[in-house]
């Protein structure tokens, strides 16, 4: 598993809970930071994700 895999899924994780605490406060530039974070790990995942098929495809690992 590549590392960009686990730090995005972690920028999701803290994205996720800041955006749910800007809305509960009613801060609307902590749940915008949040979700830009959030969509950040979600980019980040992704490219690890592709990085992992790339390693399997041509059985670098």
């Amino acid at each position: 598993m590549d590392k960009d895999r686990v730090n995005g899924s972690l920028k999701q994780i803290s994205g996720r809970f800041r955006e749910a605490v800007g809305w509960f406060l009613g801060d609307k530039k902590s749940q915008a930071e949040g979700k830009a974070q959030k969509e950040d790990g979600e980019s980040q995942n992704a490219a690890g994700s592709a990085k992992d098929t790339i390693r399997e495809t041509f059985g670098k690992k």
